[in-house]
């Protein structure tokens, strides 16, 4: 399988009225907002990342020319579970209860779960949920995934902020514009091994134990072909190749 490091630009035109057969475009569902995983240029459109470089060779196990179609947190579910509008989704998505309810994952290709990312300066203040969870503490969060949901569930007392692009939320946290973000131990590591300002806090022991795969519409047909696609680029090391070639 021949992995390429390649940015597709998004087709704007109506979906496809069938997720079909070889030779047939796959659509690809991303957020294009969560480094190392999904990034879309916005000056040249183009997407990077583990998994764009994962569906990428997906794609080409298929078969199929890759497509990659803008969605957003909020609006991932509706879109996975649209008929024609995603054939799998990739990007940072976590394996939640509620999402299984209309789509179907693949077997869990990333463990993570959910870790303060915070100031320097407040690394030692907000270690803890109980820490967090105190009045004047301003939380900032991107919408609609399962940050926000922890975020609201969990930090009731806290000061939450919404801000709507998660590519640049992180300039916030490091401006002094919020105290702590919640997110995945893999983002928030990724963000503070860039960003001096940043740490991640405790990454080794997150607050949650949540997994990473890849979404898929129900009943999707390509559903068995993807699991050995994955089964096998995990047991023979192209996944972890991509891995490192991004996180290093």
């Amino acid at each position: 399988m021949a992995l390429t490091a390649v940015g597709l630009i998004c087709w704007s035109s109506s979906p496809v009225a069938v997720a079909g057969g070889k030779g047939d475009p796959l659509r690809i569902c991303t957020t294009g907002d969560y480094k190392p995983l999904t990034y879309r240029d916005p000056e040249t459109g183009l997407y990077s990342g583990v998994d764009i470089d994962m569906a990428t060779d997906l794609a080409a196990f298929l078969g199929r020319g890759p497509v990659f179609v803008p969605t957003t947190w909020p609006t991932l579910s509706q879109d996975v579970s649209t008929p024609g509008e995603c054939d799998i989704a990739v990007g940072g998505i976590t394996d939640t209860p509620a999402r299984r309810e209309i789509a179907e994952f693949t077997q869990s290709y990333l463990p993570s779960g959910k870790i303060p990312l915070v100031a320097v300066a407040n690394a030692d203040r907000f270690e803890s949920i109980d820490q967090i969870n105190q009045p004047g503490v301003r939380v900032i969060e991107n919408p609609g995934g399962t940050n926000e949901k922890f975020a609201r569930q969990h930090l009731p007392n806290a000061q939450i902020a919404i801000w709507p692009d998660n590519t640049t939320i992180f300039d916030q946290l490091a401006a002094g514009n919020a105290d702590v973000m919640i997110t995945d131990a893999i983002e928030a590591v990724y963000q503070s091994a860039r960003n001096p300002n940043l740490v991640a806090v405790n990454p080794d022991r997150p607050f949650t134990s949540e997994f990473k795969a890849y979404m898929l519409p129900k009943g999707s047909p390509i559903r068995g072909d993807v699991d050995r696609w994955l089964s096998q680029a995990l047991q023979d090391g192209t996944f972890s190749r991509v891995y490192q070639k991004w996180v290093r």
